[in-house]
């Protein structure tokens, strides 16, 4: 595999969970919902080298932004600056109005509906969308993580070297670092759908049998953590 959207590719057995937050999704479903995002975020003007800035906010609708917009060849940032320099910016509704974006930028709201109807609404647009997806046209040298610049290929081999090390079928991941770190996003995104675990967004997709976890954190409740520091794309 080369790019994250070959990842997603490989999500097809509705009886595997993958994402676990108020209740868990299958392999399938998670994979439906990824490309129905990544349709509605073509929609609103998203493609290769275009920005998306994500809040930092450990949601399933983040995770599957940052999955569709991977497949457009999105330059993805979590945790932007208060001026974002995006074609869009996603997170929870009520935290968006308190951003900047440029001439066109996009806002995508999940939670409340938005008031403003420029704004995009998770809930609504997504649901809408075909759950097909027609073969991403990216390649793995496309920049996909703001942060480092990493790529496709840097992000996906440094997932493939988490999963074989540190991750089995039976693990749940619990993400307890910032997405903004690049070592969190590969330890606790990719590398877990590579291995067939499953992704736990805290608090309530509750405990894991592993944890990402910044080695200065305070105690969490998993045994086993790696660190995004260790888990860096090259």
């Amino acid at each position: 595999m080369e790019t994250v959207a070959d990842v997603v590719a490989t999500l097809d057995d509705p009886a595997q969970p993958v994402l676990r937050h108020a209740r868990p999704m299958d392999a399938r479903t998670t994979r439906n919902r990824v490309y129905k995002t990544g349709n509605a975020l073509r929609h609103r003007g998203v493609r290769v080298d275009a920005g998306v800035a994500i809040l930092d906010a450990p949601t399933p609708e983040a995770v599957q932004t940052f999955l569709g917009a991977s497949l457009l060849g999105a330059t993805v940032a979590f945790g932007p600056e208060p001026v974002v320099d995006a074609r869009v910016l996603a997170g929870p509704t009520a935290d968006l109005g308190a951003y900047d974006l440029p001439a066109g930028g996009q806002r995508v709201g999940w939670g409340e509906p938005p008031a403003d109807p420029s704004w995009m609404y998770f809930e609504r647009d997504v649901w809408s969308e075909n759950p097909a997806f027609p073969e991403p046209e990216i390649d793995a040298d496309t920049t996909l993580l703001a942060a480092g610049g990493a790529t496709h290929r840097e992000v996906v081999a440094a997932a493939e070297r988490v999963a074989s090390e540190r991750y089995d079928s039976h693990d749940a991941v619990a993400v307890r670092a910032p997405l903004s770190d690049p070592g969190t996003v590969v330890a606790g995104v990719v590398a877990p759908l590579l291995a067939g675990a499953t992704v736990v967004l805290p608090p309530e997709g509750g405990e894991g049998t592993v944890a990402v976890a910044a080695a200065d954190a305070d105690a969490v409740p998993e045994a086993d953590v790696v660190s995004p520091g260790s888990a860096a794309p090259n």
